[in-house]
């Protein structure tokens, strides 16, 4: 039997848009024989022709589920090959469809909904590919709170997390998730906190920020150094930014201060921003 190796499952499903688990057992029937198994799947009306799945899919939708309560949020990626397909209403009814699907699920929703997306392929007659997703479900209390902005070009999804239930039911609360997600969108942060930061990338930016100061004494060069690695850190951080809708403050004191008014301690769990083709 040939060695079926997850590099040739993947060149299939690149060719094919099929599932995973399908282009798997393809390739076992037809002893790892890419041409034939392509064929196969082709036989059994799953895969797209070869000349549809060849064409660039760098445009799409990104959308958002969010539960009533806060208590859950997805974002979805949907890439088709045209902005006009993009604009069609059949089209935008089947990412609706898959955000919902997301809010459900941790798995790959490619491989969930592959006859839905075999049938939309079909009907619209462009090759479509349910690119990621992804699910947050509310750890403890607080919000999860979704953003999508420039009509599905980016998408984000947070968590605020805090301690008390009636938190939750404020409008400061929910207003401060919501700004959040804006801020998100519009700053791009790489990482929540500098703990996330590698090593690595710190050790980069310490020796280029020392190469800057060359000449200078030790104690002068270590203080410089931490000086531009502290606004490094404001950069990229998500915590450490300055809030996008009043620059003076950081999105850490606004969390502080928010909850001080609250009476409560509040924290960014986690966030993800997807861009479209990103």
């Amino acid at each position: 039997m040939a060695d079926i190796t997850a590099d040739i499952v993947k060149k299939l499903r690149d060719a094919t848009n099929v599932s995973m688990m399908e282009c798997k057992k393809a390739l076992v029937e037809t002893s790892g024989d890419i041409e034939k198994a392509t064929k196969l799947l082709r036989e059994r009306g799953l895969a797209v022709s070869a000349k549809r799945a060849d064409k660039a899919t760098n445009q799409g939708i990104i959308a958002a589920f969010t539960a009533a309560d806060g208590s859950t949020g997805a974002l979805v990626e949907v890439n088709c090959e045209t902005d006009f397909v993009a604009r069609n209403a059949d089209f935008q009814a089947f990412v609706k469809k898959a955000a919902d699907k997301a809010g459900t699920t941790d798995g790959a929703l490619a491989d969930q909904m592959k006859d839905d997306l075999g049938a939309q392929m079909a009907a619209i007659g462009e090759n479509i590919i349910l690119r990621r997703n992804v699910r947050f479900t509310r750890q403890g209390k607080g919000m999860v709170g979704t953003y999508i902005h420039m009509g599905g070009k980016v998408g984000v999804l947070v968590e605020v997390g805090c301690t008390k239930p009636e938190t939750c039911a404020s409008e400061t609360f929910k207003n401060l998730v919501k700004d959040l997600t804006l801020h998100v969108a519009a700053c791009t942060p790489r990482y929540l906190v500098p703990e996330n930061v590698p090593a690595a990338e710190i050790q980069s930016e310490r020796e280029i920020y020392a190469k800057q100061v060359t000449g200078k004494p030790a104690n002068i060069v270590d203080k410089i150094v931490d000086g531009k690695l502290k606004k490094f850190f404001a950069e990229v951080c998500f915590a450490e930014q300055l809030f996008v809708k009043e620059q003076k403050v950081s999105v850490k004191q606004l969390l502080a201060d928010t909850g001080k008014a609250l009476g409560d301690q509040l924290e960014i769990r986690r966030y993800v921003r997807y861009q479209l083709g990103e």
